[in-house]
């Protein structure tokens, strides 16, 4: 059981979440960037984000990164045999699969419409993108650098890219209105009440 005031954050919180817009991490090898990418996901109101490994191993989220944020979202890891299916089927749900890369053919990425339900792709660490992705990305972008490196951090570039989503959703209204069906608040609120009255009681209390 939880109070009323922290009843009313959680619907506050789920009254702001942007469920067309989604992030993946291809081949992800570095649990310290995932929790810190999670942090800016839910800064922006993101509900889901998806990952993949080429162990097909889950990694660890570092609480101390994450600031208990990885509670309020949705994280699932997708086997790499079954990641390229995974992007076709969102592209077949009416997504388009924004991509980091840099090619002749990359686009800046403010120059995307993230108002379009968006699944964002942001690269391994070290190899960027894989190239299976890339065949079927339907944006590929870059985000411009005037100094000698070619790239940031990928959580930093991470956080640009998805502000600059949330600033085109706030000029549209997105978190002005609910964007989750009401059969899917009340979803999502059952499993997060649920997981914060296991969280307190295995803390010794039960109201905050």
């Amino acid at each position: 059981m939880i109070s009323a005031k922290r009843k009313e954050k959680i619907e506050d919180i789920l009254s702001r979440k942007q469920p067309t817009l989604k992030v993946m991490l291809d081949n992800v090898s570095n649990s310290q960037n995932l929790s810190a990418i999670i942090r800016s996901c839910d800064g922006v109101g993101v509900l889901d984000i998806y990952y993949s490994t080429r162990e097909d191993l889950d990694l660890k989220v570092h609480k101390t990164i994450t600031q208990g944020t990885h509670r309020w979202m949705n994280k699932e890891r997708i086997d790499s045999e079954k990641k390229i299916d995974f992007l076709k089927t969102k592209q077949q749900e009416g997504f388009q699969v924004v991509a980091t890369h840099l090619s002749e053919k990359s686009i800046s990425f403010s120059k995307i419409n993230y108002t379009k339900p968006t699944i964002l792709v942001m690269g391994n660490e070290k190899d960027g993108i894989s190239q299976e992705v890339i065949n079927i990305a339907d944006h590929l972008v870059i985000i411009p650098m005037r100094g000698m490196a070619q790239s940031l951090n990928v959580s930093v570039a991470t956080a640009l890219i998805l502000y600059e989503a949330e600033r085109q959703l706030e000029l549209k209204g997105c978190y002005d209105t609910p964007q989750l069906s009401i059969e899917h608040r009340e979803k999502v609120m059952k499993e997060w009440t649920y997981r914060d009255t296991i969280r307190n009681r295995s803390k010794g209390r039960i109201f905050y």
